[in-house]
Parts: structure tokens; sequence; C-alpha cells
């Protein structure tokens, strides 16, 4: 019994040493790094080891996806320099123009309509009014695909739901449809 007390006792003051507040020693980290990162500035000239970095991509090059960047602005000006310069990368072939359909039918005609008339289901709904026509617009290949990656006045952007070759895709399928008007 005596030696029960005695061990009670003894695990006792070993769990009151144990759990005192020695907040003024530092504690021991395993991997002080770990918790607080060493800053390293990637546009300095001498970054990580001393050597020199520069996080700015080199003139030319093409970004991870494969796809240039589209760095034409949201402007006026921005939609001119479409009109001019962007061209349809991709031939009309049947493939294209199919898959163009579809993607078209999922983002496309709920506002523009099955034939491209601005009368689709948000229109007949009057959820939205004055929805153009393919027909009554001056637009080209390079405007269309401004207006996919900045939108236009109601539409908003859909560069984030469409890769870079639907955005072609779609293209041909609405030149096809301003065609037929």
């Amino acid at each position: 019994m005596k030696s029960l007390k005695f061990l009670i006792a003894l695990t006792v003051l070993t769990s009151v040493i144990a759990c005192s507040d020695k907040r003024r020693t530092p504690r021991v980290e395993y991997m002080p790094d770990m918790y607080v990162s060493i800053p390293y500035d990637a546009d300095d000239a001498e970054g990580l080891n001393g050597d020199p970095v520069n996080s700015k991509p080199v003139a030319g090059t093409i970004p991870r996806g494969g796809y240039p960047a589209y760095d034409i602005p949201n402007t006026p000006e921005g939609y001119e320099k479409a009109r001019a310069e962007l061209v349809n990368p991709l031939e009309a072939s049947e493939e294209n123009m199919a898959n163009g359909k579809a993607m078209y039918e999922i983002y496309c005609i709920s506002c523009h309509g099955k034939k491209g008339d601005g009368n689709g289901y948000l229109s007949q709904a009057e959820k939205f009014e004055g929805i153009p026509s393919y027909k009554d617009r001056d637009i080209n290949a390079g405007t269309i695909y401004h207006v996919i990656m900045h939108g236009k006045n109601l539409m908003g952007s859909h560069s984030s739901q469409l890769t870079y070759n639907e955005r072609w895709q779609i293209i041909h399928y609405v030149q096809k449809l301003r065609s037929e008007l």
C-alpha cells in the first residue's frame, strides 16, 4: 500500500514537472525552415544560391499549356486589333465543325439561339433583351475570339470554360450560322 501511494505521488509529481510552463526557453524545432521560410526575391539579381534569376518569360515563348497567351487588351482598340490580326488557325473540317456545334449548344444557344439570330431561350423568356443576331453584326473570326475571351455588353467572358481549340471551333460554327442567316 505504501509503495502504491509512493508510485501515485511520484507520477503526479513527474506530470507536474513535465507540464510546467517553460515559455522563456525556446522549443526544439525539427526543421525550422518548414515553419518560417526564407523569402527569396525571384527577380533579384542574386536569387537562390546566388544564381541570377528572372521570372519574366523569354520573348516568343509559349506558356505551359502549349498555346499562345492572349494579350490583346479589352478596349475598343484591342477589339479592332483582334479584327485586323487574328485568323482562325484551325481548318473548317467536319470534326472541328461538329465539336464547334456541340460547344455552341452548350455555351451559346441559350442566348444566341439555334440559328444565331439572338432568339435563344433567355431572349424568349425575356431574361435578356437585345441579344444581337450574327447577321446584324460586322464581325469576323478575330472579333468573335476577342468577345469569347473578354465578353461584351451583357455577355461575360467564356475564356475559362473553353479550351483554345474549342473557341476556334465555335468560331467556325458561328461563321457557318452567319452565312446561313
